[in-house]
């Protein structure tokens, strides 16, 4: 199976800041130790029938100021074909967001750019400053990476009325959105899904299960993605890792042949199950491997 992997975090510890991962400031993780280390594109290594043939980085909070630097540092080091998506700071007044923005574009493998939603989407999609950014955003054709739980309905509005606003601009949902993983499915979650499967400038990504449980249910992830590609269809709905955090669940190894046999078990076909582990990415993060 051919994987471009479009969730993954590369952490060089001595170089860069991640804030969050230090022990005295959120999340406070008992656990979080297993991933407070310098995280190479060597460690992404699968055996047997997997075979990685490229991976988009996501901002890891190398450095928030002069996010630029995570990208240099990437583009140094990585062999395999990459995206990347970087941080920038939406709050900025739009001056300073133009200059940060222009800056970042000159790496060749930014694509986008990811400011987390989380709990306040709302108070940050309803601010002006924040509007008025992603405009820019969308006028450069840039995806705009959504991490943001969607039993939010305000949030999902203000998302929605940004899209109508820019169709140019690319959205991405981060971690399938955030639901809750039981066996019974959120109705909230689920009308935000519906609601912005509607936007034919979105995609939604299935990942980030640790971040909610440890010891998740396959049959929970299994129920999820059946309603992802129920109503994005199989070539918006992409499968990714969220390297290293994954690991607080299992190894790589293990979380690809998870996502394979669940695929196996939806009864998706060969083709459908590219789609979800390669083509998709290619094609939303304009990648060619």
């Amino acid at each position: 199976m051919k994987i471009i992997d479009p969730h993954i975090h590369l952490f060089n510890l001595e170089q860069g800041d991640y804030h969050w991962l230090k022990s005295e400031n959120p999340p406070f993780w008992p656990d979080k130790s297993t991933i407070k280390k310098t995280f190479t594109e060597q460690d992404l290594a699968l055996e047997d029938d997997f075979q990685l043939s490229g991976f988009i980085h996501i901002e890891a909070g190398f450095d928030n100021v002069e996010p630029w630097r995570e990208i240099a540092y990437l583009e140094k080091n990585c062999k395999l074909p990459f995206r990347s998506i970087a941080f920038i700071d939406f709050f900025l007044p739009a001056d300073q967001f133009n200059k940060q923005l222009t800056k970042l574009l000159q790496f060749k493998s930014v694509v986008g750019c990811r400011y987390i939603l989380d709990e306040h989407a709302t108070n940050i999609l309803t601010n002006s400053t924040v509007q008025k950014n992603l405009t820019t955003l969308a006028k450069h054709q840039l995806i705009f990476e959504v991490q943001m739980p969607l039993q939010d309905k305000l949030a999902i509005e203000a998302l929605i009325n940004i899209s109508v606003t820019n169709p140019s601009l690319k959205l991405i949902i981060n971690h399938a959105g955030l639901p809750a993983l039981t066996t019974k499915i959120d109705n909230l979650w689920l009308s935000g899904l519906q609601r912005l499967s509607l936007l034919n400038n979105c995609a939604i990504k299935c990942s980030g299960w640790e971040m909610t449980d440890r010891y998740y249910s396959n049959v929970a992830v299994e129920s999820i993605l059946k309603h992802c590609l129920n109503f994005f269809g199989e070539q918006r709905v992409l499968l990714a890792s969220n390297f290293p955090l994954c690991l607080l669940s299992k190894s790589y190894q293990a979380f690809w042949q998870s996502q394979q046999t669940m695929m196996t078990k939806l009864a998706l076909t060969t083709n459908q199950q590219h789609l979800l582990t390669h083509k998709n990415a290619e094609t939303w993060y304009q990648l060619s491997c």
